[in-house]
């Protein structure tokens, strides 16, 4: 369990998909905020129109990305992780 609270757990989220969300978009790709909180991230290609929804996650010791077909990434490298989006979208 995080050391913080649910206000806090939903504050670090956003401000994580936030700076995924910029990492996306300098990469051309489309996005928007979604789900309960702006809790997830849904990400679309602009042409080959595939889509993946990430969240961000704390799990064990620290804050991860997460998506479909087992994607992972570090929060403290969105830039790294917008690459991996991008190249499984692309």
């Amino acid at each position: 369990m995080p050391p913080f609270g649910a206000r806090e757990m939903a504050e670090a989220r956003r401000h994580y998909l936030a700076a995924l969300a910029y990492e996306v978009e300098v990469r051309g790709l489309s996005w928007r905020l979604t789900g309960p909180g702006e809790s997830v991230l849904h990400v679309t290609h602009p042409v080959t129109r595939r889509q993946v929804m990430v969240v961000a996650m704390f799990a064990g010791d620290g804050w991860r990305y997460l998506w479909a077909g087992g994607g992972t990434g570090d929060v403290g490298r969105p830039a790294l992780a917008a690459d991996q989006i991008a190249r499984m979208l692309g």
